[in-house]
């Protein structure tokens, strides 16, 4: 099983979000545990959170957890449906390392930071909402673990600050894993910016990964072919599910496919040293041109633009050495077509 996530030249570090969609049931979260591992991800990530701990009694909802739930619920109330306890999540992380996946989650405040550390998690993730909470950051900076930081709603210098927290609190750079993130769900199209992938990764020179929340699977593969080393995206067993990220997931078939797409993206990816490959190898005689006669040649006759021409196959002289053939008499009889030799 995986500890960490990936660095350059390795597959790419896929991560089921299973978030909520549990809704507050540990048997579903084992259900999801169970689809994300037949999918082929590498781990299955949830939420780690006390609703009292992390939003206020009036807080309002965001504008697709109100499309989604009670219109009549506050957040808080909301959230308290949604919360796994300290013993369910015990039991999440013995059930993932019995089936081979990795246990992840997203701490949502210091309560749970200091739960998910206390069970052996090994890799934090930090979502998108706290990318701006300086005591939460350098808690689990402190922790000098792994680190996937989520940067949704942020800007570069949002990113700069809490990278340079992380790390003054005790987490290399080498440890962090930047997302990518649009936090809006499902994000639209126009709003995705992959090219700022490469733009986090040549700035901060980190390893730089992508959240995707748009709906369908072909933006996680094209990030995967921007490089991005880890893909998260989320998880349902069933879109018409009662709950505020469901219609925003993907179902166990179509993240099984992303998955397939991802791989077979990587598998095209190869090394960035343009020569020739293996499978294109044999057919290069056959696709290139030699220099042939274009008509009879007699002996001691003078190679011209007129006696010689260029076709198929290219077993014998290239192309290339036209300039250097023109002006040199023949030494042999050649007939039309023929192959041009140099002895």
């Amino acid at each position: 099983m995986m500890d960490d996530p990936p660095k350059k030249n390795c597959k790419t570090f896929i991560i089921a979000e299973a978030g909520v969609n549990h809704n507050g049931s540990l048997e579903l979260a084992k259900k999801l545990v169970d689809v994300a591992l037949e999918a082929g991800a590498d781990a299955v990530k949830f939420q780690t959170f006390k609703a009292e701990n992390i939003v206020a009694k009036h807080a309002d909802k965001a504008g697709y957890q109100k499309k989604r739930t009670d219109t009549v619920e506050s957040q808080l109330e909301m959230l308290r449906r949604l919360e796994l306890d300290k013993k369910d999540h015990k039991i999440l992380f013995r059930y993932c390392s019995e089936n081979n996946i990795q246990f992840m989650s997203s701490p949502f405040d210091h309560e749970g930071i200091d739960l998910l550390n206390s069970i052996g998690v090994k890799v934090f993730k930090i979502p998108s909402g706290e990318i701006t909470n300086l005591p939460y950051l350098r808690k689990i900076g402190g922790l000098k673990k792994q680190v996937i930081l989520s940067t949704g709603m942020a800007d570069m210098d949002e990113i700069r600050a809490a990278l340079d927290i992380l790390v003054s609190a005790g987490t290399s750079l080498e440890k962090i894993t930047v997302l990518h993130c649009n936090t809006e769900y499902p994000t639209p199209m126009g709003d995705v910016n992959l090219r700022a992938i490469s733009t986090i990764r040549n700035i901060f020179n980190v390893e730089v990964g992508y959240s995707d929340h748009t709906e369908g699977i072909e933006i996680p593969v094209a990030a995967v072919a921007l490089g991005a080393s880890v893909i998260e995206k989320h998880l349902t067993l069933d879109k018409d599910m009662d709950g505020p990220d469901h219609k925003a997931s993907l179902d166990p078939r179509e993240f099984a496919e992303m998955v397939r797409r991802v791989r077979n993206i990587e598998m095209t990816l190869g090394n960035g040293i343009k020569v020739p490959s293996p499978s294109e190898i044999k057919n290069r005689d056959m696709v290139r041109k030699s220099i042939v006669a274009a008509c009879n040649i007699r002996k001691g006759d003078l190679f011209s633009r007129e006696n010689i021409t260029v076709k198929r196959p290219g077993t014998g002289i290239s192309p290339m050495m036209w300039d250097d053939l023109i002006g040199r008499a023949a030494n042999r009889d050649y007939v039309a077509d023929e192959l041009i030799h140099l002895e």
